[in-house]
Parts: C-alpha cells; structure tokens; sequence
C-alpha cells in the first residue's frame, strides 16, 4: 500500500493539482479580458509573425507556467479564435518562454557537474531555443494571413467579478473532467510502463544510433549512453568524471551531452508531457503538438551544435 502511495498517488495528485491550478490561472486571464494586455510584452513578434493576441498573451505566461499558456491556447482553438495552423505556431512560438522558465533549476543542476563547460553548454542550447523562435516567426509570418492586432488594453469591467469567476468555473470544470477521463489513466499506464523497464529498453535501443557519430571520442559514447538508458543527470555525472580527469575537453563534453539530449529528449517528452498535454488538448492533438515541438528543437539543437562544432 504504502508503494503504490509513494510511486502512484502522491505524484498523481501532486500533477493533477498543478495542471487543475495552471488551468484555472489561465482560464481566469482569459475571462478578464487580460490577453490584450500580456501581448502587448510580446507585441513586435507576434505583429511580424502575424500571431493573434492570443499567443503573445500565452508567449507571456509562458515564462511563469507552461499549463497556463497551452489552456489559453486550447480555449481560444475550442472557441474557434485560433485554427490547427495557428495553435501549432503558437504552440512553437513559446518554446523560448518554456526553455527560460525551466532555465534556473537546469542550470543548478548541470554546474556543479560539468562546471566550466556549464557556459559553453547553455550557450548553445539558448542559441537553439532563439534559433526555434525566430524560424517560428518567419514561418508564421510566410503562411499566415495579416491579422489586426490591436495595442490598446481595455480591462474588463471589475464590476462584472461575480461573472468572471462563473465564467472561470464553468471553463475550469469542463477542463478538469479532461484531466480525470484522460491524464489519470495515460499516467498510469506510462508508470506502469515505466516500472517494468520499457522505456529504459526503448531508450536502449535507440543508444545504438551513436555508431553514426564516428567523430566522437570513443570515451563520450558513455556520457550519451548514461543519458538514454538512465536520466540525464547520470550522464552529467558520466561528463563530470570525465573532465575533471581531463580525459575529454570541454568541446567534447558539450557534444556529448548535445548529442544525448537530443536523442533522448523525444522518448523522455512523450513519457512526461503527453499525460499533462492530454488534459489539456485532445490526445491525437496534443501528440501532434509534442511531436512539431520535438522536431523542431531536434533541428534546432542539431544546427547549434553544427555551428558550434566547426566554428568554436
């Protein structure tokens, strides 16, 4: 009993509390009438990328919780404000809000092991989170229809409270039915996957793809193969033991690491956010989203670390 609590319950509970908070946050921003507002923080982007209000106004949350962004997204693609074309974009267009939001505890996670290839490391993998934006909002710009984006902020009337929050509770309510009837279920059976070691195997098997990298040092295959069949700090251990023994360089610790995030990331995405992501988007839909995320960062790692490769 006490495993299942531990293993099941308790994280189940503490993600579906998160996920139901960010999704009332975000629901309440869209009843205030505040997406006008937190886009005019992201006003030249979104007027070049020909984005709606609505996206800058979840690019904006998306610094402060990524749940909250993506409910903003899926109310305004329920209310037909944003179409499929659109969602996607905008769903790209907060890959840099979400790498900053997620910046301060990666960086007091990777430093005490790597040390002084902690810079050169982030350097790199913020210059691939500008590269995802920035292509996001070419492409926007290119295949998307010139909208009117207005700049003036009208805040909604303080006097219609008690409206707001029923709003807010109606939307909130429909939503958290989502978070019972599809996150409970999908998270529990990747645990159960988990436990009994698939994707340890999956991530294992795709450890084979490093004999396509003859240009590494034969000792940096093992920081790659740590961060696939085990987690990623195990391969910033690997990295860690690795330069302080002045085995590898700091250039080659970087490319393994590079290399292993970018071949594990996929597998780790789908096991971690597609249970959140299904409570907020339909499933099919929130699959698509996670599978343009990944690819495009994929892209975008992979081109930094070309750079970084043959220029540094």
């Amino acid at each position: 009993m006490e495993h299942i609590l531990a293993h099941y319950f308790y994280p189940l509970l503490r993600l579906v509390f998160f996920i139901a908070l960010g999704i009332f946050i975000g629901n309440l921003i869209e009843a205030l009438n505040w997406t006008k507002f937190l886009a005019k923080l992201s006003y030249p982007l979104i007027k070049f990328g020909r984005l709606k209000d609505i996206s800058g106004a979840s690019f904006s949350i998306a610094f402060f919780s990524g749940i909250s962004a993506n409910t903003i997204l899926a109310e305004a693609y329920d209310q037909g404000k944003l179409n499929k074309k659109e969602l996607i974009l905008s769903n790209l267009f907060n890959s840099l809000p979400t790498y900053f939001l997620h910046l301060p505890t990666t960086f007091f996670i990777v430093a005490p092991f790597i040390k002084e290839a902690t810079w050169p490391y982030f350097a790199l993998t913020i210059s691939a989170a500008f590269l995802r934006t920035i292509f996001t909002v070419f492409l926007a710009h290119f295949i998307l229809p010139k909208t009117n984006i207005s700049s003036t902020f009208h805040p909604t009337d303080q006097n219609k409270s008690e409206s707001i929050l029923k709003k807010t509770l109606i939307r909130f309510q429909k939503r958290f039915k989502k978070i019972i009837l599809f996150t409970i279920p999908i998270y529990v059976g990747f645990k159960i996957l988990a436990k009994y070691g698939f994707f340890h195997w999956l991530e294992g098997k795709l450890a084979g793809i490093i004999i396509y990298f003859p240009w590494l040092p034969a000792k940096s295959l093992g920081i790659i193969i740590m961060q696939m069949a085990a987690e990623f700090s195990a391969g910033l251990a690997a990295a860690g033991a690795l330069l302080e023994a002045h085995v590898l360089d700091i250039k080659q610790i970087v490319l393994a690491l590079t290399i292993g995030n970018i071949l594990s990331s996929p597998i780790r995405a789908i096991r971690h956010q597609f249970p959140y992501y299904a409570g907020i988007y339909p499933p099919r839909l929130a699959l698509i989203l996670i599978i343009f995320n990944q690819s495009l960062r994929i892209i975008s790692l992979a081109l930094a670390l070309f750079v970084y490769y043959n220029w540094f």
